[in-house]
């Protein structure tokens, strides 16, 4: 399971690194730091979200579409966790 946490939460990062690196921005992504605190604007917010669909193959459900859910990479990465597991199971 931790391999599984950690391959998460290492695509989710990219993701994040990716879109600040196109706004031509660097910073220190930490799965605690909040996503607004490094740079990333809501328009990057909707950005990464069809990113993490297309990552992680799945769509996002409406009711998980929250600014909770997209405040860091750690709350980023357990609702990935969450609708992976849902997926697995179906």
């Amino acid at each position: 399971m931790q391999s599984f946490d950690t391959d998460v939460r290492n695509r989710i990062i990219k993701l994040v690194k990716g879109i600040l690196e196109q706004n031509s921005l660097m910073a220190d992504v930490t799965s605690s730091a909040k996503l607004v605190d490094v740079g990333l604007t809501s328009m990057d917010m909707v950005n990464l979200m069809l990113g993490v669909e297309a990552e992680f193959d799945f769509t996002i459900p409406q009711a998980e579409i929250t600014p909770e859910n997209f405040q860091s990479v750690e709350t980023l990465e357990r609702m990935v966790a969450t609708q992976l597991q849902l997926a697995n199971a179906a």
